[in-house]
């Protein structure tokens, strides 16, 4: 049995994948036998970036509940900068602003801030360069798209283990009238993609459930009632568990269109809960999962193509169910008990 700190940064009082990882990474190990434990660090946020790398470096990792830590596997950024012999870096995502989103970070900022987050970002490279080359054992990523992007960026050549499903209760209540999504409500998830299909012709009489929050929820909201389509969408907010999994066990599919998306835990819970997804080409790691007409339908990213998968689902129950059961098949051959071996050391 070992001792194993799985580690990840976080904002306060912000929810995200990563955390669900962490939990589902600690419950997966104990149910093997090892005595695992959360740790996390701070992540301050845009204008501290340094005090967050600085606290996580000197996090002492090296005990938890006065035993000894064998092993330490991070997840996010700046977790990988804590210390320890044997470290294996599983990565969710480093700060994608300064990597992948830089062109959306930087489209309107004034020529002063321009400067100054190209320092930020030359900085932050350098460092994760280092961090995840010199400080960390290994490194695996949770997708082919992290793996891409680490070995673009940094240089750095890496295995994929895909993170299962969260140890939930999913089930399949039925394929209802309506087509799910829940997610971040922010930009690079592109949640009007859903919204702006809807108001499609050839989608003119879907319904869908929107739920999450963001910072872009208003916005949502208002572009809904400006293409005449509110009445076919309910936002719901932020959601618990129990009514994720009740919208899952429902609706008729799920749609999940983000861009770049790094993983993506709403693909494996939606085929959990034996519905298929509808992505789109450039969502990232959504489209190493949905196989197009398999597990679910993988289309451009505009709001006509958009609006045509969601009304063939829509339209066909039996396509719905075919895709969801393949789905299903999918997700029950991802195992957490894997995953854990294949990130020991030890």
């Amino acid at each position: 049995m070992a001792v194993l700190a799985v580690v990840t940064s976080s904002p306060p009082s912000v929810e995200g994948g990563h955390l669900v990882i962490g939990r589902s990474l600690v419950e997966a190990a104990r149910a093997a036998g090892h005595d695992a434990h959360l740790v996390i660090t701070p992540d301050h946020g845009f204008g501290r970036q340094a005090s967050a790398y600085w606290a996580t470096w000197r996090t002492d990792v090296s005990m938890t509940d006065g035993r000894r830590v064998d092993q330490v596997i991070s997840l996010r950024y700046p977790s990988y900068a804590v210390r320890h012999p044997k470290h294996v870096c599983w990565l969710n995502h480093t700060m994608r602003e300064y990597y992948d989103l830089w062109p959306q970070l930087t489209a309107s900022i004034s020529f002063p801030n321009l400067v100054k987050e190209s320092l930020r970002k030359v900085t932050i490279r350098t460092a994760d360069r280092w961090l995840l080359t010199r400080n960390v054992t290994r490194v695996v990523a949770q997708s082919q798209t992290i793996q891409r992007r680490l070995a673009a960026d940094l240089g750095i050549r890496a295995d994929v283990v895909y993170p299962p499903p969260p140890p939930r209760a999913y089930r399949c209540d039925g394929y209802g009238d309506y087509i799910f999504a829940v997610s971040r409500l922010t930009r690079h998830k592109r949640v009007d993609l859903l919204v702006r299909a809807l108001a499609d012709a050839s989608a003119r009489h879907v319904k869908a459930v929107i739920a999450g929050e963001g910072e872009q929820r208003r916005e949502l909201e208002q572009l809904a009632r400006t293409l005449g389509v509110a009445d076919r969408i309910t936002f719901t907010g932020q959601v618990d568990e129990e009514t994720m999994l009740d919208h899952l066990a429902r609706c008729r599919a799920v749609c999940f269109t983000p861009l770049a998306e790094d993983f993506g835990f709403v693909t494996v819970e939606a085929f959990a809960a034996r519905k298929a997804v509808v992505t789109c080409a450039d969502s990232g790691g959504p489209t190493e999962l949905v196989k197009d007409d398999d597990t679910g339908v993988v289309c451009e990213p505009t709001p006509a193509s958009v609006a045509i998968a969601l009304a063939r689902l829509s339209d066909d129950r039996r396509l719905a169910e075919r895709l969801g059961t393949n789905a299903a098949v999918r997700a029950a051959a991802m195992s957490w008990n894997v995953a854990v071996q294949r990130l020991l050391l030890i």
